[in-house]
């Protein structure tokens, strides 16, 4: 077995379960998750080992979905997009073996709003103004559910330590 093989064979699960949370659509995900894939082999060389590799590889997968995003159209502006600052890595907890299966499942169990106003924030990556737009409601709103739900997530991360 090749290195990249073993790779594969280790992180394939985290970086399908990554992209399925933002697709939300099994088949999206296994598409996305090969072409996440393949993109890394191709460009293996220019890894240059400042992160982990399951971190580099979860960013060539969020970069072929929001391709996927842009090229069937059901992305408005990625202009639009709020930068990643003001926000916890989420890249690194998902990518993470142990916090992300814990996280999808609680995320996966959250109820709605919450589920989705999370999913829209942290994987759509959408402004509270975008979130207010969807639902209907303010821009507060969306700012007030979101941290609930966040709330809520680490809460119960906490309750399995």
């Amino acid at each position: 077995m090749t290195e990249f093989e073993e790779i594969y064979d280790k992180y394939f699960r985290d970086i399908y379960l990554y992209i399925y949370s933002l697709s939300k659509d099994k088949h999206i995900a296994e598409d996305i998750t090969s072409e996440a894939f393949i993109k890394a082999i191709k460009s293996i060389d220019s890894f240059k080992g400042t992160c982990d590799i399951r971190v580099w590889i979860c960013k060539i997968a969020k970069n072929c979905y929001l391709s996927y995003l842009r090229k069937n159209k059901k992305l408005v502006n990625m202009d639009l997009l709020p930068n990643q600052e003001d926000k916890v890595d989420v890249e690194k907890m998902i990518c993470s073996n142990e916090e992300s299966i814990e996280i999808h499942k609680i995320l996966h169990n959250l109820e709605e709003p919450y589920k989705e106003v999370f999913t829209l924030r942290v994987f759509g990556e959408l402004s509270y103004k975008q979130i207010a737009d969807i639902f209907g409601k303010s821009d507060n709103w969306a700012c007030v559910t979101y941290h609930r739900a966040r709330n809520k997530i680490i809460e119960r991360l906490e309750g399995h330590k």
